[in-house]
């Protein structure tokens, strides 16, 4: 049987893993991001004490491998009495690393709004949290949008980590197609495809969107 055939066989079960892994990607990311905004306001906040608490919290986060994490969240809250099944499990674990990097991504996008708008700001007499909602956080975005995305493809790969808990997401159902059928080549090698077609295309998406300007200095 040749490999397009052992594809066209795979493909069927492989695309429900697909789509948990872009779901579980989305819900990490809707965890994740409000997350790091959390924890960049805090790593540039005035009161020492709170910018403490939050770069321990993102450097913590940054620290500990994701497959650790995982585990102590699946493994470990139960443990004190909360179990959660297997999706969510991973999109917490999963979203509390989105936080603690895309924290370092938002924050270098905060510290990159110039000192003048945060001054006209306050001289118009706006609150603390006025300026950064009103002022700070809408310039930040658009600066940190480009790495976002890119994170985002890092995490859509990373998914694969939630194969460790029985998530049914790709990697899971090519290595349970791989064990029933012992074509590890073929169906390992159609999932690397289908996550580097995805990733491929967001990244010549973002091209698209955001084009080099090569005759700018």
């Amino acid at each position: 049987m040749s490999l397009l055939q052992e594809w066209q066989n795979f493909l069927p079960d492989f695309l429900p893993g697909l789509w948990v892994t872009v779901k579980l990607t989305v819900s990490s990311l809707c965890v994740g991001l409000p997350l790091g905004v959390l924890l960049a306001t805090g790593t540039t906040a005035r009161g020492r004490a709170v910018r403490w608490v939050a770069l321990t919290l993102v450097e913590l986060g940054r620290g500990a491998p994701g497959l650790i994490v995982l585990y102590l969240v699946y493994y470990g809250l139960p443990q004190v009495g909360l179990t959660l099944e297997n999706f969510l499990a991973a999109t917490v674990a999963l979203g509390i690393s989105t936080g603690a990097y895309t924290s370092e991504i938002i924050r270098a996008g905060l510290n990159a709004v110039p000192r003048g708008q945060r001054e006209a700001a306050r001289a118009l007499g706006l609150s603390p949290f006025k300026e950064l909602r009103l002022v700070v956080l809408p310039q930040a975005l658009r600066i940190v949008i480009p790495p976002l995305v890119g994170f985002a493809i890092v995490l859509y790969q990373g998914t694969s980590l939630a194969f460790a808990i029985s998530t049914p997401e790709l990697l899971s159902r090519a290595y349970n197609a791989a064990s029933i059928s012992f074509q590890y080549t073929a169906a390992l090698t159609l999932a690397g495809v289908m996550y580097a077609v995805l990733s491929l295309t967001a990244v010549a998406l973002l091209g698209i969107r955001n084009p080099l300007k090569r005759g700018s200095p």
